[in-house]
């Protein structure tokens, strides 16, 4: 069964409006509850007042309570309606008229008065609330879009134009601080009651000028080399050509003069009053994933992210040493593969050093109270962490090798005399010393009170023998400086002994040991944060190399490379990770590249939840 429901309303002009909805079903419902199907506003009607039935292809309208209604001026409870013929139907200040209709009993809803006396002849929507006390709704309009000019734009300019020359602003609320987006971060806390030493002029964007007021120094230019406008021109190349909604936002922002480029554009600030946020992967990959198709002549490779899209590492080696007076150790970039060496005038070994059997081992055993009992040497005898617990300090023969390569010549009353460690000349000429200026040791025979062979032949001959010893006995400094530059001797063995010495020293001359301070010159990285590991753990090479020259730091990957833990910006990774650590590009380099760590915020270190492998 079909009712159809028409409601009629009135314009404020008189004309009608026409609202007609079908109802399926054997019942109509009418009722002030907005669930009924016909809902008549009026607090004279019940929530379910009365229902219209058919039955037996005849319409009744019957009260659901006690409460009667009208048909046709007439108070009933219930009265069947003769479809031919209609009736008028009242409910409260409501007339429904019901006729037959075309789709079946058609039911048309008007409101002929105002809405009852039990609502005080008010719409129900004004009746509790303070509609009829305020404003129309355009005079609400106009006062409080004069509030938010005044608040919101006056008010802020004039406390700007206030306070535009002074060094520090009073305490107080300011006006100006509404159009604030947060508090300033801990690094510039100093400066929130002096707004304009970086807002400069009004509504004009923060120019890198402001910024270079106070960090000359650290705030250096990404690209070195260029001129300030050239570089900054060289970086938006690098970006590309923004999407359809990137070029929309650059289009606003020059709009808005807000030239592309600027510091403000990654050190971004009112973002809280806690420690600057660190930078975003995306700063850097917006740059740095596929720029060398947007710049052909860059000589950096693509860069993605470290657990996926990261080039192999390319450390700083030593290609040739350094002398004693002023030259320092030539280093050059290269490819950090499996066969890499460096030039640094060693023949030092770390497999000799690092068994647990062979001669190293047996004098360690025999120094326990030295090296606490152990069987063989540990890195740690010999490679110490500096002040900075970044890098290690330079090994010294001094302290961490004359212990068991001692270069003793000889013991005078309980002190031994050495040998100058690093100065060539020095050794010659102590051994040249030595010789000139002792004798061979007397024959016992020639003392006066030895017993001798009768007759004075045989102390002849030994006096002959002992003057011709003490005649050439200098002569032996040449053949003891050779030795000490040669195959056995105390130098040879440890250093790289060449021929283009000075002749004190027989024409030896000793290579220079070169010690690499840093490997990655374009990237940080700081042992103390490697602690909790063993130096094997990553350098697996070590206590296997034969050759000094051989480049023990790990790559990128492979056995104790750096994938092995740390995964991407993201958390991929190309291999599976069993306690991942999530690497971003800020965890090892820096924008304003220096000597110092790249500005990292604290961050969870583990992200095993996380971590995917593709």
């Amino acid at each position: 069964m079909t009712f159809i429901v028409r409601q009629i309303s009135l314009k404020a002009n008189g004309e009608e409006i026409v609202r007609s909805t079908n109802v399926e079903g054997d019942t109509l419902t009418i009722g002030r509850n907005a669930a009924c199907d016909i809902h008549l506003p009026d607090l004279a009607v019940d929530p379910r007042h009365a229902q219209a039935v058919m039955r037996n292809g005849e319409l009744f309208v019957e009260s659901i309570g006690q409460q009667p209604f009208e048909v046709n001026g007439r108070s009933v409870t219930r009265r069947a309606i003769d479809l031919s013929r209609g009736a008028e139907l009242t409910f409260g200040g409501h007339r429904i008229n019901i006729e037959r209709g075309d789709g079946g009993p058609t039911f048309t809803v008007r409101r002929v008065e105002a809405i009852s006396d039990v609502a005080e002849e008010k719409d129900l929507g004004t009746v509790y609330t303070l509609k009829g006390l305020l404003p129309g709704k355009r005079m609400s309009a106009w006062i409080f879009a004069a509030l938010v000019i005044v608040a919101c734009l006056a008010w802020p300019i004039g406390a700007y134009l206030t306070h535009r020359d002074d060094e520090k602003r009073g305490g107080g609320y300011h006006g100006d601080e509404i159009w604030s987006s947060g508090d300033l971060t801990l690094a510039h806390k100093g400066l929130k009651d002096d707004c304009q030493a970086c807002h400069v002029d009004a509504f004009v964007a923060v120019r890198d000028q402001a910024c270079l007021t106070c960090h000359q120094d650290d705030a250096h230019s990404h690209i070195t080399g260029l001129a300030a406008n050239d570089a900054t021109q060289r970086l938006v190349a690098a970006r590309g050509e923004p999407g359809l909604f990137g070029q929309f936002e650059r289009a606003v922002a020059d709009g808005f003069n807000r030239p592309e480029g600027r510091c403000v554009e990654c050190h971004i600030e009112h973002t809280g009053a806690g420690a600057m946020q660190d930078t975003p992967q995306k700063f850097c990959t917006d740059c740095h994933d596929g720029m060398k198709a947007r710049l052909p002549d860059t000589k950096l490779p693509d860069a993605s992210d470290f657990g996926t899209g990261h080039p192999e590492f390319r450390p700083a080696l030593i290609v040739k040493p350094g002398n004693r007076t002023s030259e320092k150790p030539v280093l050059r970039r290269m490819a950090l593969t499996a066969d890499a060496h460096e030039n640094n005038g060693l023949k030092f070994t770390h497999a000799e050093h690092m068994a647990k059997t062979g001669g190293v081992a047996q004098m360690v055993r025999r120094r326990p109270a030295e090296y606490d009992g152990r069987d063989a040497m540990e890195c740690a005898d010999c490679h110490r962490l500096d002040a900075t617990k970044t890098r290690f300090a330079p090994v010294e023969m001094e302290n961490d090798c004359q212990s068991c390569h001692a270069l003793g010549l000889e013991m005078i009353d309980g002190t031994t005399r050495t040998l100058r460690h690093g100065e060539p000349e020095l050794v010659a000429a102590d051994l040249r010393a030595y010789f000139r200026s002792g004798n061979p040791p007397r024959p016992a025979s020639l003392s006066g009170v030895a017993r001798r062979a009768p007759g004075d032949g045989p102390a002849q001959a030994t006096a002959r023998d002992f003057a011709r010893a003490v005649q050439f006995y200098p002569s032996r400094a040449d053949g003891a400086v050779t030795r000490v530059f040669s195959k056995g001797g105390a130098c040879f063995d440890c250093h790289t002994v060449t021929r283009d010495g000075p002749a004190i020293t027989n024409g030896f001359n000793i290579v220079p040991a070169s010690q690499n301070p840093r490997y990655f010159r374009k990237g940080w990285f700081t042992h103390d944060a490697h602690a909790k590991y063993e130096c094997a753990d990553c350098h697996v090479n070590a206590l296997k190399s034969n050759d000094a020259s051989r480049v023990l730091v790990p790559g990128i990957g492979g056995d104790g490379g750096c994938r092995s833990c740390h995964v991407g910006g993201t958390g991929n990774a190309l291999i599976p990770v069993e306690h991942p650590v999530e690497s971003d590009c800020a965890m090892c380099h820096s924008y304003h590249a220096d000597d110092g760590p790249p500005f990292k915020a604290t961050k969870p270190k583990t992200i095993a939840s996380r971590a995917t492998v593709r």
